[in-house]
């Protein structure tokens, strides 16, 4: 396997089982986003020209609420507008990037797409809630575009005018079962929430790992708990060779999760997760190599954030346009935002390149149209007719390519270069031959 850092700029072999998808060598585009944006005014009509004028976009995710979470969204956001003011505009705009705080609540979510529609927005951007149900009819009445929400609402894969740059809590879940057949697992404990959207997880589970014969059992858990021995007991069972856990909670009650694992110390049962529920910091968090997770495996959208093709990511977080808001660059959450920026980037430098005004109309009537975006961290995204995904619910779910990552030295690293496509798992089919 190459480096841990430049494993995503070689060509991975071509293999029969699981298809692999290598990441384009786009360092070079990441690195130059910071002189493509920049931010500051008021925009017009999101349906209007906004030619030489400023183009005002959103991004929300709930902060002060608990498990929820996600203030480096919002931080990044802002980061990348202020960053980018003084150099140059993004094609002749100037970009003014709004935050809202979405408070992890229906009416939170709602309120912030109607503020997004009260500011003209051309496109919603990044941004994390589970409530698309309310949100995406405001945005949709408005004729606005999201552009790379964080993928934990059905409406999300759904609606005709969601763009997501990732497979959202479907393809973590499944791709997580694929990687837990590899492993040799005999039987899988999910432990997640015990909400609605914890409920349409064991779906995705249940198809990935039924094609091997492996038993499913599902551990329900509250969303925020600080003793979650009861949830371990019955996750590990008689903790027998093996058996495994995988965990869809959120960072911080993962963690409070893996201080019971840890204290019960099964001694044949392997932990796995998914990428939101642990990442970089969470394994600093628990110890590192020598903690639960050491040796752990975890499904991803992206590559690992130690790799190269971060650096401009990396770039603006180290700049002072933070403004002292701590934005950890390992967290998925601020990763699809950073992705999210980058398509709309190339959206707004299509349009203007064809001699086209940039309105929310101008980039939904781009991306419906079959235009390849390809901005070098994600395989090239494609909301075309001809891509949809053959599923009535999640027709929108056009990026179905996983990473597989495990905990070696204390590192989240790659386990195998390149994507693997679970595309099989999220229509009900059978694994390729």
């Amino acid at each position: 396997m190459t480096s841990r850092r430049d494993s995503f700029q070689a060509r991975p072999p071509i293999v029969r089982r699981r298809r692999r998808r290598p990441i384009a060598a786009a360092a070079t585009a990441a690195v130059l986003l910071p002189t493509l944006f920049s931010a500051s005014a008021c925009g017009g009509s999101a349906d209007a020209s906004t030619s030489g004028s400023d183009l005002t976009v959103m991004t929300w995710a709930p902060a002060g609420t608990g498990s929820a979470d996600r203030p480096g969204m919002t931080a990044l956001a802002s980061a990348i507008g202020q960053d980018v003011n003084t150099k140059g505009g993004l094609n002749g705009h100037r970009l003014r990037v709004i935050t809202c705080n979405e408070h992890n609540t229906v009416d939170g979510a709602r309120a912030c797409a109607q503020q997004a529609v009260d500011a003209k927005a051309v496109a919603v951007i990044g941004s994390y809630s589970q409530w698309g149900e309310a949100f995406m009819p405001v945005l949709e009445r408005a004729g606005i575009p999201l552009i790379g929400g964080y993928g934990l609402s059905q409406p999300e894969f759904a609606s005709p005018l969601s763009y997501p740059v990732d497979g959202g809590m479907p393809a973590l879940i499944a791709g997580n079962g694929r990687q837990l057949v590899d492993a040799g697992c005999k039987s899988v404990a999910l432990v997640r929430p015990d909400t609605p959207a914890g409920d349409n997880l064991l779906g995705y589970l249940g198809t990935a790992l039924r094609p091997a014969g492996i038993r499913l059992t599902d551990v329900k858990a509250p969303e925020q708990s600080s003793d979650y021995t009861p949830v371990v007991r019955k996750a590990i069972g008689k903790d027998e060779p093996g058996t495994c856990v995988t965990s869809a909670l959120a960072a911080e009650p993962t963690g409070n999760l893996l201080d019971s694992y840890r204290r019960l110390n099964p001694k044949n049962t392997r932990i796995a997760s998914i990428i939101g529920s642990v990442q970089q910091s969470v394994v600093d968090s628990t110890g590192g190599d020598s903690g639960p997770l050491g040796g752990a495996y975890v499904t991803s959208w992206y590559p690992p954030e130690s790799a190269k093709i971060w650096d401009g990511l990396r770039a603006v977080v180290r700049t002072d346009t933070t403004n002292g808001h701590p934005i950890d660059v390992s967290d998925p959450g601020v990763q699809t935002t950073w992705v999210a920026y980058e398509v709309f980037r190339t959206a707004v430098q299509k349009l203007t390149e064809a001699g086209k005004p940039v309105s929310s109309k101008a980039v939904s009537s781009l991306l419906d149209g079959g235009e390849v975006i390809d901005v070098g961290i994600t395989p090239p995204l494609n909301w075309g007719t001809t891509n949809m995904l053959p599923s009535s619910g999640s027709p929108r779910l056009v990026n179905t390519w996983v990473t597989y990552q495990v905990v070696r030295n204390g590192r989240m690293t790659l386990q195998q270069p390149g994507f693997v496509d679970i595309r099989w798992t999220l229509t009900g089919g059978r694994p390729p031959a």
